[in-house]
């Protein structure tokens, strides 16, 4: 069952062992929420196989914040951390097969192991980072550039995630992703 995160964090593989009775595996339906916006986040997730995307609401008007595959880590981190209500939802985009662990048994293993503490901290941090880029890219640069970006660094959004989802983390439409799409073909 933990095999998943021996192969990905081999540093941990130990530390997560001696905590097995802390994770439950999952699985989950494609389209399934499995956090709603204005809940607090209590669960950390670890994706074995499939695929989940974080998103907000904006008036009626989904935008996808951020697309989490095989190996990553998933939570509202800004709800699971400060115990506040999630500015997001958490959905899984196709049939997907989590770890899943509570809040307060994460925090005896944070507070039991510094290594796993370090790791925690770089991964929120490469978080951050990645929100920030998103959000300069997002502002400074076209739809089209950010297209060809998102076609460049991370391939494989375009070739799981459905349209209509990556059109919102573009912050464009549907119909405004495919002309582009068109033009590039």
């Amino acid at each position: 069952m933990l095999t998943s995160i021996h192969n990905s964090y081999p540093k941990l593989g130990e530390v997560i062992s001696n905590y097995k009775e802390f994770w439950f595996e999952l699985n989950l339906p494609s389209k399934e929420t499995v956090l709603k916006e204005g809940t607090v986040s209590n669960v950390l997730y670890f994706i074995i196989k499939g695929s989940m995307r974080l998103s907000n609401n904006d008036n009626g008007t989904e935008i996808s914040i951020q697309f989490f595959f095989e190996n990553d880590f998933v939570s509202s981190f800004e709800s699971f951390l400060k115990d506040t209500p999630s500015v997001f939802s958490l959905d899984t985009i196709e049939d997907t097969s989590v770890l899943l662990i509570k809040k307060e048994h994460w925090k005896i293993i944070i507070n039991e192991n510094s290594c796993l503490k370090e790791m925690f901290i770089d991964f929120i941090s490469d978080r951050l980072v990645n929100y920030v880029n998103h959000f300069l890219e997002y502002i400074k640069e076209k739809p089209e550039v950010r297209y060809q970006n998102l076609l460049k660094n991370k391939p494989y959004i375009l070739q799981r995630v459905p349209l209509q989802y990556i059109a919102s983390y573009l912050g464009i439409t549907k119909v405004s992703l495919s002309r582009i799409r068109a033009r590039k073909s």
